[in-house]
């Protein structure tokens, strides 16, 4: 298991382009993110906790390379990263890279947070994980979909994450909060 983690950040550091340093990533299907590897696949197929955790020390002015942030979150994989990381774990990544959080049901105060929600039906589809941040005109929503190259600007986290009760939510504390 630790040579599939060392040969993919050999992979992620060395082969594979990094995106821009310290900005947002959207699409995980599209640019230089869908190169890198999480697991046995590429992280345009699983990496969505990755970019979520990696869009939320962007906000909060903590930015860490993409390729460390997923070196230190394979320990957290299921079934080799064949479904991503395991939902329950990130408030371990975000505090290993010093961002304040907390877990909660539903994102319903947070200025801004992570939400991982079913994709379709509960344990006969896949799950999906965001970074959200609240602003003016309504929830901004980073990496919504693989090929999603934009923020996508939504009114409702049911917009999101649809009727459904999400699997896990991490707001995320700024330091002025």
């Amino acid at each position: 298991m630790f040579g599939l983690r060392k040969y993919n950040h050999r992979h992620n550091s060395e082969r594979a382009e990094a995106p821009e340093f310290g900005r947002m990533i959207n699409g995980q299907a599209l640019g230089r993110v869908s190169d890198f590897r999480y697991g046995i696949c590429r992280m345009s197929f699983n990496g969505c906790e990755v970019i979520a955790v990696h869009n939320a020390l962007v906000y909060i002015n903590k930015p860490q390379p993409l390729a460390e942030i997923a070196f230190y979150m394979e320990r957290f994989r299921v079934l080799f990263g064949f479904f991503g990381c395991n939902a329950y774990r990130l408030g371990r990544a975000l505090e290993h890279y010093g961002a304040a959080f907390e877990r909660y049901k539903t994102p319903d105060s947070a200025k801004a947070f992570i939400i991982t929600f079913w994709n379709g039906i509960p344990l006969l589809s896949s799950i999906h994980t965001v970074f959200c941040e609240r602003s003016e005109n309504g929830i901004k929503v980073y990496n919504m979909y693989n090929s999603c190259p934009d923020v996508k600007l939504c009114k409702t986290v049911e917009e999101i994450a649809g009727k459904r009760k999400p699997i896990a939510v991490y707001a995320i504390q700024t330091p002025d909060t």
